[in-house]
């Protein structure tokens, strides 16, 4: 009876150290490094902010399968675009072929996505995260726009 009631002591020592390792980032998504609010512009070639739409705000942010993938959104405010974007988080690059605009009925070809970690300032000079992609239209198709911007800080000085 002794050896029993020691063996159940070990094995409930053994799997309360295995049940105390250190969980990584619980209750982070797998899109923790690319998930964000930006400020953009959208530029065509060598013509800088080509609608004369200024720096507006896109999203970066993980899809419900929390996988390999994320969405990019322009809340409408740009192209009114929302597709999904597979993204490598090691390299913090994404791209998107054909894929599906949910606000109305184009795709979009995404390349050269890219989060370069304080590669960038804010509009009052703090140092931040900054994005590039190269996107094109089906509804303009032959013109590649390019979205570069950094990543909006929430200070009330930072937003345009």
């Amino acid at each position: 009876m002794k050896r029993i009631i020691l063996i159940l002591i070990i094995v409930a020592g053994i799997s309360l150290l295995n049940s105390c390792q250190k969980v990584k980032d619980a209750g982070a998504t797998s899109a923790v490094k690319v998930a964000n609010e930006w400020w953009v512009t959208l530029d065509l070639g060598s013509t800088k902010d080509v609608f004369g739409l200024g720096h507006f705000r896109i999203a970066t942010y993980n899809t419900s399968a929390n996988d390999n993938n994320i969405w990019i959104d322009d809340y409408k405010n740009g192209w009114q675009v929302k597709f999904k974007s597979q993204v490598d988080y090691k390299t913090l690059t994404f791209s998107a072929n054909a894929a599906q605009n949910e606000y109305y009925n184009i795709t979009v070809n995404q390349t050269d996505g890219k989060i370069l970690p304080k590669a960038g300032h804010s509009k009052s000079g703090n140092v931040a995260d900054s994005i590039h992609m190269k996107v094109e239209f089906s509804d303009d198709p032959g013109n590649i726009y390019e979205m570069n911007g950094v990543e909006r800080t929430r200070f009330p000085q930072d937003d345009y």
